[in-house]
């Protein structure tokens, strides 16, 4: 019998979720005799099994088992308690009945499809399975070369499968009925049988929302559980501590960050009672029935306690009562702020709410006793995106892109692999032919023995010995022919091991063919003859190499590798999978600001794209099911993820949201010292922030720029927001004033509010001087004044602007609040200049890249043009083709004639005293603060 240990149970991280797998330090495996890929018995309040896998290196020594949520519910155990864990006696089955686990679900599938995401998992009666993981329960049972099973689990797998699993989404099923009735493994053999229709399963075995099923909110998680699970699991604790328990949590974030969903893990991992409050369901028309319904929550989770009461959109329920204008509410917040901290004790009840405007509660609550602790739920980082992409993403069949390093070492490995297994291959040949020689010799000895016996044998019975020998040469020649193949395939094996040696040699010294050679690889991944055995023809392969202009050393060594087999459909399929975390990873990059809602509204999106693809395909008839050439095609890709992208915004800023222009750093003539402050300011932080810690500076706050009209501010703000991955907020002036005292100011506050939310996020404001003018000089509305102070206090105030970097645009620096250009608000003071004749030529080149010119002299056009700003050059270049239509509707090009009349239509909209007076106020700017409170004394001092 095997030893059983006991180890502290771990939620599992989220590659092994749904995977029917769990992982134990090696230490504790030797300890107890299971191998890598073997089943274990975990025994909890249930006995469950599953496949066991290497713990983690961080994990070591640790004393913990990390299993999903699904395993956690089979055994009937939580994060933080002790299960015993041994070596499992497991049977093959012969045949398991499953079923849908939700009620009213009616599930239509063929039996293949559920065995090919079966396969490999253990089970027992009434455990709680997903589809899906087999790749990935493959993949550890390879480890143990003494697994009896993996030849019968693995023998019908079909290995380019995308879509095990695919199409279930998080459907579960329960293992109804077993044969044999222990612990069993399903394999090729097992005959799966579905009941169609949900079965009765047990409310509290049905596993809905885990805590591996929440991404980003570990720090949260970890708080929550020791507020809600500790007072309901270990009441004592407390009692030894000689303290009240902690009574309720406030969760509150932006929406769609997960609070809900917290909360729902928290009542399905603690295993307790569980009611939600909903605001409406309170409310009643009758005197005092309100408060009644809201009592008779608490006295249901009092007597089914250890409870949780869930009270969702709390602010809907308990608002200020100062604020509040009806009877019935204050009545239903004083009744809950009794309830929850009164006279009478509430027992082992734990209230848990959640809200986005913590500041419209009444304060009452807020207080410990009754919200003991307040939980910020925040926008995720990198870091949490990607756990949450991960999560949505579990079961979608997704296809990785083909990366070239990934590619260069997957290339150079499976060369390692094939050289290894064609030594493996000559020597085993090399054995054959060995005991075909000695099978040769004891024939000849054979026969020899049969010459004597014929010599000496009477008449009678050498016909039979004639029969013996011609029997005997008869093997001889069976035996030399066979080993004359052997010895013709050792030939070919050498010739391959030769052939496969020089070639890695050739790639390893040459870096630059080893990269021509991935580009190659990739540029003929397509080509049927590489994914079909049958469809033979390396002439195809020559005609793509070719049309792709691929030297000869490099389509010599192409062949090679695709006849050696290191090139063919399951080296293309590793690397597409290879690519699927790095895919996975860029995303969460771009997706600045996104909460999990988004992410899971943009993974959603990206699987209707591909569905929009198929449906001209999707021609069927009642009760027909899909063709496996269509389930092929379903496979989603970052290119599907990328069109997703441009539907699916950060909810935070949907209402500040605007259309990215499609202006790119070279559509700008000139302007390079303005580019280059912009690219430090907005693009250096985001790419990276080490150096600038490093350094032990904060980058730029804000930047403004400022020039004669025409010159192309605006135009460099569409560039950033184009060219920089930041998210973007366009604010016009007009839109933010208000008649209503305070909404301004407030207009204000929520866009920076949500600019830190979806951080790293530029906010442009246009105009500026319109919105910030001078304090104290106009005598009329200080709404104004109101407006320019909340903007001084949130660039540079007590709260700090991290990744969020304000851009400003006006051709009237002078009139701007002095107090907004110092440093640490608006730290580059930029001046767009007039354009000089190498800026001018650059800006004529731009605006007549797409004209059909015909003998028009630029560099004349740049003499000629002395003042022009940008947008007057556009004007000129567009009034000349204008012109050219004018006189011929069926013009094809613009002549210089077109842009000599342009000329006289088009003058320039400055002046050399603007000019001048520009240059000026780029001195008298740098100390700006000084001069204006000299020259305002009166209203700056009274």
């Amino acid at each position: 019998m095997s030893k059983e240990i006991k180890l502290k149970v771990v939620e599992a991280v989220a590659d092994d979720v749904e995977k029917g797998i769990v992982r134990i330090d090696s230490n504790f495996m030797k300890e107890t005799g299971i191998k890598p890929g073997d089943i274990i018995e975990i025994n909890g309040d249930r006995k469950t099994v599953a496949v066991a896998d290497r713990a983690y290196p961080g994990d070591i020594g640790l004393n913990i088992i990390r299993m999903d949520g699904i395993i956690r519910k089979n055994a009937k155990t939580g994060i933080g308690e002790l299960v015993g864990i041994k070596k499992a006696e497991i049977k093959e089955a012969k045949k398991i009945t499953i079923a849908p686990s939700r009620k009213g679900v009616i599930v239509k599938a063929s039996s293949n499809s559920f065995k090919q995401g079966l396969l490999g998992r253990a089970v027992i009666k009434g455990d709680i399975i997903s589809m899906g993981g087999t790749k990935r329960r493959r993949t550890a049972m390879a480890d143990n070369p003494d697994n009896p099973f993996f030849d019968d689990v693995f023998k019908g797998f079909l290995e380019d499968s995308f879509n095990v699993g695919f199409g279930f989404g998080d459907l579960k099923f329960v293992v109804v009925d077993t044969n044999p009735k222990d612990a069993v493994i399903i394999t090729e053999s097992t005959e799966i049988v579905l009941n169609p229709e949900a079965v009765e399963v047990k409310e509290e075995i049905v596993s809905d929302v885990n805590y591996e099923d929440i991404g980003g909110l570990n720090n949260e998680i970890k708080k929550i559980r020791e507020m809600v699970e500790l007072p309901l699991k270990y009441p004592e604790i407390f009692d030894k501590l000689g303290i009240e328990p902690p009574k309720g949590v406030l969760l509150h974030g932006p929406p769609g960050t997960g609070k809900t969903l917290l909360a729902k893990a928290v009542a399905n991992e603690s295993d307790t009672h569980f009611a939600v409050i909903n605001g409406p369901e309170i409310m009643s028309k009758f005197y005092g029935e309100s408060e009644q319904n809201l009592r008779k929550f608490f006295e249901e989770a009092e007597k089914n306690a250890p409870s949780i009461i869930f009270i969702d959109e709390i602010d809907s329920l308990a608002p200020k009562r100062e604020e509040s204008k009806g009877e019935v509410e204050r009545r239903v917040v004083a009744q809950l702020l009794a309830l929850m901290d009164g006279l009478k004790s509430r027992g082992k009840v734990v209230v848990i709410a959640a809200t986005n405007i913590p500041n419209s509660i009444d304060p009452a609550l807020r207080r410990p006793g009754r919200f003991d602790r307040e939980i910020s739920i925040n926008v995720p980082n990198k870091k949490g995106r990607l756990n949450i992409l991960k999560i949505h993403t579990r079961n979608m069949p997704l296809e990785g892109s083909f990366y070239s390093d990934i590619a260069a070492k997957g290339l150079i490995k499976k060369i390692d692999e094939r050289f290894d297994g064609l030594n493996k291959e000559v020597e085993l040949n090399k054995n054959r032919i060995l005991d075909t020689k000695s099978d040769i010799k004891k024939l000849q000895t054979k026969l020899k023995e049969l010459e004597e016996m014929k010599k000496g044998r009477d008449a009678s019975l050498v016909g039979q010995t004639l029969n013996l020998i011609s029997q005997v040469n008869k093997k001889i020649d069976s035996k030399n022919n066979e080993q004359k193949d052997l010895e013709k395939e050792l030939v070919k094996l050498e010739r391959s091991i030769k052939k496969i040696d020089e070639t890695k040699k050739l790639l390893e010294k040459k870096k630059s063919l080893l990269n021509d050679s991935i580009d190659s690889i990739k540029s003929i991944e397509h080509i049927k003859e590489i994914w079909s055995e049958k469809e033979k023809d390396e002439r195809n392969i020559f005609i793509e190499l070719k049309k792709w202009k691929v030297s000869e050393e490099v389509q010599l060594i192409i062949t090679d590798l695709i006849e050696l087999k290191v090139v063919n459909k399951e080296f293309y399929q590793s690397i597409r999978q290879n690519g699927i975390p790095r895919d996975l990873e860029n995303m969460a990059d771009i997706t600045y600001g996104f909460v999990g809602a988004d992410l899971e509204a943009l993974a959603k999106e990206s699987a209707m794209v591909v569905l929009r693809k198929v449906l001209p395909d999707l021609k069927l008839k009642d009760n027909q099911s899909l063709s496996k050439d269509v389930l092929e095609k379903l496979v989603v890709t970052q290119k599907e993820f990328r069109e997703a992208l441009k539907m699916v915004r950060p909810s935070a800023l949907r209402e500040v949201l605007i259309e990215k222009p499609n202006v790119k750093w070279e559509d700008i003539g000139g302007l390079d010292k303005a580019k280059e402050s912009l690219e430090e300011a907005v693009e250096w932080p985001l790419k990276n922030p080490k150096d600038f810690k490093k350094m032990g500076i904060t980058p730029p706050r804000g930047i403004l720029l400022y020039g004669a009209p025409g010159t192309g501010k605006t135009l460099l703000a569409k560039a950033v927001a184009t060219e920089s991955k930041a998210n973007f907020i366009l604010v016009k002036g007009p839109e933010l004033l208000s008649k209503w005292v305070g909404e301004s100011e407030k207009a204000v506050r929520e866009i920076f509010k949500k600019a830190r939310q979806t951080a790293p996020t530029i906010i442009f404001f246009d105009e500026i001087d319109a919105l910030a003018p001078r304090r104290g000089v106009n005598q009329g509305s200080h709404v104004i004044e109101s407006v320019v102070n909340q903007i001084l206090t949130e660039l540079d105030g007590l709260e700090t602007l991290n990744d969020v970097v304000v851009l400003a645009a006006t051709n009237r620096p002078d009139i701007i609040d002095s107090a907004l250009l110092r440093p640490g608000r608006f730290d580059r003071l930029i001046l767009i200049p007039i354009p000089d004749k190498k800026t001018r030529e650059e800006i004529f080149k731009v605006h007549t890249k797409g004209m059909p010119l015909e003998g028009v002299d630029i560099k004349k056009l740049v003499e000629r043009t002395e003042g022009y700003t940008g947008s007057d050059i556009e004007a000129l270049c567009r009034e000349a083709a204008i012109n050219a239509l004018r006189k011929d509707m069926n013009s094809k090009e613009v002549t210089m004639a077109n842009f000599e009349n342009a000329l006289k239509e088009i003058g320039p909209s400055v002046t050399k005293n603007i000019e001048k007076k520009y240059e000026e106020l780029k001195d008298s700017l740098k100390s700006s603060t000084a001069k204006q409170m000299e020259e305002e004394s009166p209203s700056y001092f009274g």
